[in-house]
């Protein structure tokens, strides 16, 4: 059994006895338990698919939802149903084969019902696309004995004969998500290169609830995820049984959250990152935990740069974490925090037998490589040592005293009738019809007794949408809300687009499988107010629910009237993107908040602009678990009178355009926003905190890697001098940061605290710890 089966199992009240302030008027009580029979299939295989691509040449007949056993597939365990799987993939000029780079206009969700399917080469993944399995028997994906190919699942071919070329650029590989899988290997050869999936993703990417089979056989080649490139990304609830690598990735940055491995030869192979952070490990009688690769000092030689593990327990392993080289100065940076060990000898150890730390059965509370540094002091030590532990608020760890976490919502025990399609209910979702009226009705009618489900389309409103607490809503294939029109021009008097809760209102909050959108110009848009506080610990969140402004088809904010190094008013995208007010709660798991820096359906660079990316003053408790904030103005994340957060990885970009305009332009600074100094600041703050208590930043990536588009500054770290800045008021533990093309890594209100030239650690500077 799948262990998120486990946790889903338990947390399945979440789901089923929602406290809300008010139920919709067509409500004769609350939703209740789960009515599917025994025997049912999984919701998602027989509702109503009706749901539309609305900037597709055809959105009448194309199909974004697709049963491969429409395609022929036979999930039998006996019938190749390779070729079936991937007609279901690449029917309907869909972006893919290296021809294409990337398309919003293509969406699919490819459905596998229960059985087993026998694949003698790759399932090719296409752009924009989604594979889901039965959430109630995931189906097993079963590699023949005569497999082919570099996975069972590529989500990011190769192209024959081209030299190394892939259909898509890594760093660029965004929107893909599989989920519900179990990958089965057994069948090849031992001696196979054999791979579960090739998972060279980019951001708004996730794995979810998957189980990946290998050869338990001494000497085997088996591996669950092979991954060399990327700018990743989140992945979480997996299970990996057997194989010489559990996983083998390299990546600029990811989020794991809930990994298992049992009886692989090595669990987690690193060969180079920027920053990886790992949440919720378990590791069973393998030969090694974490084996990393290290040493790289500059591009040239680019290694694991910083890894950082928080809560794991690992058993009869003999070495927790191996480096493959030793380091008397930063050449591969790591944090360790809660890590259980049960008969492991060595916890820290190098390639050739050298112990760093010894293990045996016992508990790690705090411990780091790296150049570590406190206060005010602008010196950081080189350690290897144990390192002052950060303040874990209560509110933010499980019954165990681990950071809390939740797996996303699927609703498998849930009956069909047990939904509702807004669809149905009189939205069009086609990009243009405003179905403000419809959508508010929806939710006026059946939050807290139904189910809410967007149908795939694009759905254009023009005023505030305010989503009560206490709803259940899923998208198809990353349903569009898009707020347009005179509402949202006024950046002198911004409005929500959606409101998530009314203020001051209190019960659960599910959002999936949502992206939120401007229709420019949008100056005055605040794209998610978020007020909702749940009395049920991470009972309100957003899982694969992201923000993506502009760069789309339809939003009016493309390559064609916004073009690269323009300053163009109609080129305004949101005042701000996500707030999270100060009553509010929330838990965000792989959540991405975008300002377009390129066109996805033209390929091409734009100049856009959002004034603020993520404001939080909620007095918690907050999770942001693999979430990302690029492009805004001002800054990517503010923390601001806020209390009880955890957040890991967090990732960032600096507008490319600047510092022409120079920050805060062409927005003003907004006090009723708490906007931060941008005195001798010309260019937006990753991080700014403010007077804000018990935070945890346990991983972060801040780069900067422009000046006015151009890329020489990098050479020097000097495309911006400033990135983020914590002020005397707050408290605040930071963990494993790394910043690309900075002078400064971190201020303190406004004093360098840790220049970038004292911890080179590959292309990224690396700090390893600041703590107050």
């Amino acid at each position: 059994m799948l262990l998120s089966w486990l946790l889903l199992s338990v947390l399945g009240f979440l789901a089923t006895t929602p406290s809300v302030s008010a139920r919709g008027s067509q409500c004769s009580g609350p939703i209740g338990a789960g009515t599917a029979g025994p025997n049912d299939p999984y919701w998602l295989q027989n509702i109503k698919h009706q749901g539309i691509s609305a900037f597709n040449a055809n959105p009448s007949s194309y199909k974004v939802f697709r049963n491969v056993k429409d395609f022929g597939a036979k999930g039998d365990g006996v019938t190749d149903d390779t070729a079936a799987i991937n007609a279901a993939m690449s029917s309907g000029s869909r972006c893919g084969g290296g021809t294409c780079d990337s398309s919003t206009i293509t969406p699919a969700i490819i459905y596998f019902p229960q059985g087993t399917y026998k694949l003698t080469s790759p399932i090719n993944t296409y752009y924009y696309t989604q594979l889901v399995g039965d959430a109630r028997k995931p189906p097993t994906l079963l590699a023949a004995p005569n497999f082919s190919g570099m996975a069972v699942i590529d989500a990011d071919p190769y192209i024959p004969n081209g030299g190394g070329a892939q259909w898509f650029v890594n760093q660029n590989n965004f929107f893909r998500s599989v989920r519900n899988f179990v990958i089965d290997l057994r069948q090849m050869p031992a001696s196979a290169s054999a791979t579960g999936l090739h998972w060279q993703v980019s951001q708004a990417t996730s794995l979810t609830n998957i189980r990946v089979e290998m050869s338990t056989a001494a000497g085997n080649a088996h591996q669950g995820i092979f991954m060399e490139n990327g700018s990743g990304g989140y992945m979480g609830d997996l299970v990996f049984n057997g194989g010489k690598f559990g996983i083998w990735v390299g990546n600029q940055q990811f989020t794991v959250r809930n990994i298992t491995a049992n009886n692989a030869n090595t669990a987690i192979f690193g060969i180079w990152n920027w920053g990886w952070t790992f949440q919720g490990v378990t590791i069973n009688n393998c030969q090694v935990g974490f084996d990393l690769t290290t040493g790289g000092t500059s591009q040239a030689d680019q290694t694991v740069g910083a890894e950082a593990i928080i809560d794991a327990v690992v058993t009869n392993t003999p070495i927790f974490v191996r480096n493959s080289k030793p380091s008397s100065s930063l050449a591969g940076s790591l944090v360790l925090n809660n890590i259980r060990l049960n008969n492991v000898p060595t916890a820290v150890g190098i390639v050739g037998g050298q112990v760093v730390l010894s293990g045996g059965t016992t508990t790690i509370s705090s411990w780091a490589q790296g150049n570590v540094y406190s206060g005010t002091g602008s010196t950081g030590k080189f350690q290897k040592a144990s390192i002052a532990a950060p303040a874990k608020p209560a509110a933010l760890l499980d019954s165990a005293g681990r950071i809390f976490g939740r797996t996303r919502p699927q609703y498998e025990n849930y009956a069909v009738s047990q939904f509702v399609s807004v669809r149905d209910q009189g939205a069009k979702g086609d990009g243009k019809t405003d179905d403000t009226a419809a959508i508010q009705a929806v939710f006026d009618k059946f939050a807290g007794c139904k189910i809410i489900f967007f149908d795939a389309g694009t759905y254009y409103v023009s005023n505030t949408i305010t989503i009560p607490a206490g709803t259940q809503m899923v998208g198809e294939a990353w349903s569009v809300i898009m707020g347009g029109g005179s509402t949202f021009s006024d950046v002198n008097n911004p409005k929500p687009v959606v409101r998530v809760g009314a203020p001051g209102s209190s019960g659960i909050m599910e959002i999936s499988d949502i992206i939120f959108v401007t229709k420019g110009p949008a100056p005055g848009a605040i794209v998610v107010e978020w007020n909702v506080n749940s009395p049920t610990q991470g009972g309100a969140g957003m899982w694969d629910t992201h923000i993506r402004l502009g760069g789309a088809a339809g939003t009016n904010l493309q390559q064609s009237n916004c073009p690269s190094g323009s300053q163009n008013n109609a080129c305004f995208a949101a005042f701000l993107a996500l707030h999270l007010t100060a009553r509010s709660n929330a838990y965000l798991e792989g959540t991405w908040v975008w300002l377009a820096d390129h066109d996805f359906d033209g390929g091409n660079q734009v100049t856009l602009f959002s004034g603020r990316g993520i404001l939080s003053e909620s007095a918690g408790p907050v999770w942001m678990i693999g979430t990302g904030s690029e492009h805004h103005t001002l800054y990517q994340y503010s923390l601001v009178n806020a209390k009880n957060h955890y957040m890991g990885l967090i990732q960032t970009e600096t507008p490319y355009y600047q510092p022409v305009p120079a920050a805060p332009a062409p927005f003003a600074i907004n006090s009723a926003f708490h906007d931060p100094s941008m005195s001798g600041q010309t260019s937006a703050w990753a991080l700014s905190v403010t007077n804000s208590q018990n935070i945890l930043i346990f991983g972060a990536g801040l780069y900067s890697f422009f000046q006015n588009y151009q890329q020489t500054c990098l050479e020097s770290n000097s495309c911006q001098d400033r990135i983020s800045n914590i002020d005397s008021a707050s408290t605040i533990s930071i963990y494993s940061l790394s910043t690309v093309g900075v002078k400064n890594m971190l201020t303190v209100n406004g004093q360098s605290i840790a220049p970038a030239s004292a911890n080179i650690n590959g292309f990224q500077a690396t700090l390893t710890a600041w703590t107050r």
